[in-house]
């Protein structure tokens, strides 16, 4: 199964945040959206990817109060990505390999999706499978 027969199921709904906004409204809006990633957009190209884990390593490298460090001091700059064209199998390795929760999907026709692991070892052998799929959301040009 592609990727691309996932995301044509999900909402086109994608969240975001400029690398120059601050940690701290960036995580007001990780917890008001309930979302675990937000892309980080930058006139409207993605410039990198904030999750979760990403905040809460910038806490331990720069110390607990982040609320006026900018978002692009800790983001990831270089995030891992597939196609919407890749097999479901190929991102579920590509985030058990790299041990992330959250993928960037490009894709030429839609724009950027991102998808959420509820379960990154689920395998194609067990019930539901690829229900792994938590969210998918994405940003039109």
């Amino acid at each position: 199964m592609l990727i691309r027969e996932i995301l044509t199921l999900k909402s086109d709904t994608i969240y975001s945040i400029e690398p120059t906004d601050s940690v701290e409204s960036a995580v007001a809006k990780l917890v008001s959206l309930g979302v675990g990633s937000l892309v980080v957009l930058k006139n409207g190209e993605m410039v990198g990817l904030l999750t979760e884990r990403d905040v809460m390593q910038g806490m331990v490298k720069q110390g607990c109060d982040m609320k006026d460090a900018q978002v692009s001091t800790i983001m990831v700059t270089e995030p891992v990505v597939a196609d919407a064209d890749d097999s479901v199998d190929y991102a579920r390795d590509v985030m058990t390999k790299s041990h992330i929760s959250h993928l960037p999907i490009l894709d030429g026709l839609r724009g950027i999706a991102v998808l959420a692991v509820l379960w990154a070892h689920l395998s194609p052998a067990m019930p539901g499978y690829p229900e792994w799929l938590l969210k998918a959301r994405f940003l039109h040009d």
